[in-house]
């Protein structure tokens, strides 16, 4: 694939779907492309302030275009199960869940809940949100879901003895392991729910919020440097996750990102690191998650 944008995605009237971490970055764009397609799009966000004024963003840009605001905070499970509450009041099924939101490579910092940040928010938040709405899912008529992970899950790893970096922690290894987890929970949410298509997609090298404050002012500079230079738009690198949210040929298992060294470009489907195709560990990590969020999936029917 040469060349894809958004407006060659197929019309999405008649589709509701979901998209966290809707008011900025890869999130705003995403539900930015899915109004312009006629998505009624729920733009799930933790802060309201910045959600209303990313909800007047997208009226305006789309004029006529059916969104509204969910209250979502990742790190916080409570919050995870009133965010699905107010989606099952409003609508019957769920065409599309986007889980985009995320943070990266802060400092060891806790949720509500007591877990490691980027763990916490980054797969846990999500794999609780994904369980509370999984019966809008399975109710559509052609349910999808959407994993925004990284190319940084290559340098991650799966700490089960140590899940929570309370014995250790980098920044960017919680990060790796987050994201790798992302992949890892799409793998097994496709296994055990074939109605359901789940993809995984990542940015490449995108100029996001995400980008910013990690740490000594040497590496924030040299961050802001590579952005500058090398990083494609945020437009730009949402596009793998607009793929993978709209197009026909898209299947569970695929991971999509940009085409050109996995870092921008077109999107096409991407390889991934084999500890994110390890089975036993996917399995692992779903049970760990069950057990720590106390969202227990319902059996395949």
């Amino acid at each position: 694939m040469t060349s894809w944008t958004p407006s060659d995605a197929p019309d999405q009237t008649g589709r509701t779907v979901l998209v966290t971490g809707a008011n900025s970055g890869l999130g705003m764009q995403t539900t930015l492309a899915l109004a312009r397609k006629g998505a009624r799009v729920l733009m799930a966000c933790r802060d309201t302030a910045r959600g209303q004024a990313a909800l007047r963003r997208v009226e305006t840009e789309v004029p006529g275009a059916t969104v509204e605001l969910v209250a979502l905070d990742l790190a916080a499970l409570s919050s995870v199960e009133a965010a699905a509450g107010q989606v099952q009041e409003r609508a019957a099924v769920l065409d599309l869940l986007v889980d985009n939101a995320g943070v990266m490579a802060t400092p060891r910092r806790v949720t509500a809940d007591g877990f490691e940040m980027q763990l916490g928010t980054n797969h846990l938040g999500h794999f609780a949100l994904t369980g509370h709405l999984l019966p809008l899912l399975l109710a559509a008529p052609v349910p999808r879901v959407v994993v925004v992970s990284s190319g940084a899950h290559r340098i991650g790893a799966m700490r089960f003895e140590d899940l929570q970096s309370e014995r250790s922690y980098s920044r960017w290894g919680a990060y790796g392991q987050s994201k790798l987890a992302n992949l890892l929970f799409a793998r097994e949410l496709g296994r055990r729910y074939p109605a359901l298509c789940v993809a995984a997609a990542h940015p490449g090298y995108a100029a996001t919020h995400l980008q910013n404050g990690h740490g000594s002012s040497l590496l924030a500079g040299v961050m802001k440097i590579g952005n500058a230079v090398l990083a494609q738009s945020d437009e730009a690198g949402a596009l793998p996750s607009i793929y993978a949210a709209t197009m026909p040929d898209v299947r569970t298992g695929d991971y999509w990102g940009p085409g050109l060294f996995e870092l921008r470009g077109a999107p096409k489907r991407v390889e991934r690191s084999a500890s994110a195709s390890d089975d036993a560990a996917a399995r692992r990590l779903w049970e760990e998650s069950e057990r720590l969020t106390g969202v227990v999936y319902p059996a395949a029917g």
